[in-house]
């Protein structure tokens, strides 16, 4: 099961809110888009995704951040209990 949430924000509160949802762990997707509706940046965030694979997408939302005025944030987050299942399902894989 997916839970959604939206934040509409402006320029560098953008990237502060992005750090943070990554922070939390138990995000799936975040979608950036502007006033009009239109998508401007959408990036999964897998478990294991850290370090220098966030890199890039951090400075590409900073530029974004610093060229946009008001866009909206939207978030899938992962149920606990559907992420603790498919945790089992891998360490079930690799006693095989």
């Amino acid at each position: 099961m997916e839970n959604k949430e939206s934040f509409s924000m402006h320029g560098e509160a953008i990237l502060k809110k992005v750090r943070e949802l990554i922070a939390e762990g138990n995000v799936r997707k975040i979608t950036i888009t502007d006033k009009s509706g239109k998508e401007l940046m959408s990036f999964p965030l897998t478990v294991g995704l850290v370090g220098a694979l966030l890199a890039p997408i951090l400075a590409a939302v900073g530029a974004m951040a610093a060229l946009i005025g008001e866009c909206t944030i939207t978030v899938e987050r992962t149920d606990a209990k559907e992420k603790t299942s498919k945790e089992g399902d891998e360490y079930g894989h690799m006693n095989q």
